[in-house]
């Protein structure tokens, strides 16, 4: 009878082990949050501590505003400008928007006005 439980123990624990690689296949991080003003025109920077690895960036709009563009600097110094240039309501999304490979992000600069007098902005990579 213990040998039978132990089977389906070790095959229960197989599987599980199987899948968890699967179900991390397409995980979205947070990268980092910043805040743009209503007044401002300069950019919000996100300074990363640790080289983040994305292949695809996404914006979401805390409160209502309008996003120009993100620039992504990347570990070796290069820099991509994503442009958007629409408005965001409250806790919308924009797509994802890919770079050609997965790279190591080390800052993020937004660039962006609110409709408000502020507007949380969260950048979200997937691996």
């Amino acid at each position: 009878m213990k040998t039978k439980t132990f089977i389906a123990t070790l095959l229960v624990g197989a599987s599980l082990l199987g899948t968890a690689g699967l179900a991390h296949a397409d995980d979205k991080i947070t990268l980092g949050r910043t805040i743009v003003f209503e007044h401002h025109s300069k950019d919000a920077v996100i300074p990363l501590m640790v080289c983040r690895r994305a292949d695809a960036i996404q914006v979401k709009a805390e409160r209502d505003m309008r996003l120009e563009r993100v620039v992504a600097t990347f570990r070796n110094g290069e820099t991509k400008t994503i442009r958007f240039h629409r408005n965001l309501d409250k806790n919308e999304r924009t797509d994802w928007r890919k770079f050609a490979y997965t790279r190591c992000i080390k800052k993020l600069e937004v660039f962006g006005k609110s409709k408000g007098s502020s507007a949380g902005v969260k950048i979200y990579g997937r691996k």
